[in-house]
């Protein structure tokens, strides 16, 4: 176990390319670019099309135009029981579609990797932030000293998320959990991620560069994925800026009686309202468009924005 190191969160703001994300001003939005032929929600762009990187710029340009804050790009399918892809593919995929958005739009980027390695290319290819699946650990539970030490020496900003290794099902509701041993499921996720942020700290992140996530669809079953949306509130106690990922998960096809993802939305829908009126700064969706509408009335209906003067 790590010891915390006594630093105060940041709940003010963060600038990253110039732009700056007030928290608590209203909800931001990350767009979800894969680059992968196997993404769960069937929205991948697959790497080996000839065209990948074209399409990769004009979903980008689309996603900013409807009202994306960050764009998320990934190389490997992180679902449950998705088969692991090497560092070399996976900065193949995500390196040239960084590039080509980094030319065309100034809205910040995120690298979804767990690789260090990926992470550095990445950046240097213009990405801003990293969006760590493993939270500053590596899938075996060890730490990972490179990736904590890149965040670091760069000075970049960190998604830290809560993760469990576990095994995996596929089902008509796609991969999932089907059975994960928490002592007590909140407080076991609190401690970890905990663990994690005072993991980062002691190795030189600053707390301004923190933003944490509980990481619902890793290493929790359906039922406890409910259960930690039902509690999100308990995780802005941690004093960070509060990252949500429920776009299409196996588990609002569940609750919808075995959609597919891509008919997930209006469930995705009732999950981000739910988590900004617990407190999340950023919704990280598939479905920008609508999204962005969710997001912005369900920023008037809980004060944190206002309705127009007419």
């Amino acid at each position: 176990m790590v010891e915390p190191v006594i630093q105060q969160p940041n709940r003010g703001a963060l600038t990253v390319r110039g732009h700056t994300l007030r928290w608590g001003a209203r909800t931001y939005i990350m767009g979800i670019l894969n680059t992968t032929p196997d993404s769960f929600s069937g929205d991948g762009l697959n790497a080996a099309a000839a065209d990948m990187v074209e399409r990769a710029v004009a979903q980008g340009r689309a996603f900013v135009a409807a009202g994306a804050d960050i764009l998320d790009v990934g190389g490997e399918s992180t679902r449950p029981g998705a088969a692991s892809v090497g560092a070399a593919e996976e900065r193949a995929r995500v390196v040239p579609v960084i590039e080509a958005l980094r030319r065309e739009l100034d809205v910040p980027l995120s690298i979804d990797t767990w690789k260090a390695e990926v992470a550095a290319a990445a950046l240097d290819a213009g990405a801003d932030i990293v969006n760590d699946v493993w939270g500053l650990r590596l899938p075996d539970g060890g730490w990972d000293q490179p990736m904590v030490q890149l965040v670091a020496e760069r000075g970049v900003p960190v998604v830290i998320m809560h993760n469990r290794r576990a095994a995996a099902s596929v089902g008509t509701i796609g991969g999932h959990y089907a059975q994960v041993q928490y002592d007590d499921l909140v407080a076991d996720i609190v401690r970890e991620l905990r663990e994690n942020i005072a993991f980062g700290l002691q190795q030189g992140i600053r707390p301004e560069q923190i933003v944490i996530d509980p990481g619902i669809g890793f290493g929790k079953t359906p039922v406890q994925n409910v259960a930690v949306l039902r509690r999100l509130r308990e995780f802005t106690a941690l004093g960070y800026p509060l990252l949500l990922a429920t776009s299409r998960k196996s588990f609002i096809g569940l609750a919808l009686g075995g959609l597919p993802p891509k008919e997930r939305v209006e469930g995705t829908a009732a999950s981000v309202a739910l988590g900004i009126q617990a407190g999340a700064d950023i919704v990280r969706v598939h479905d920008v468009a609508a999204m962005v509408r969710v997001a912005r009335m369900t920023d008037v209906l809980v004060g944190r924005t206002s309705l127009p003067e007419r």
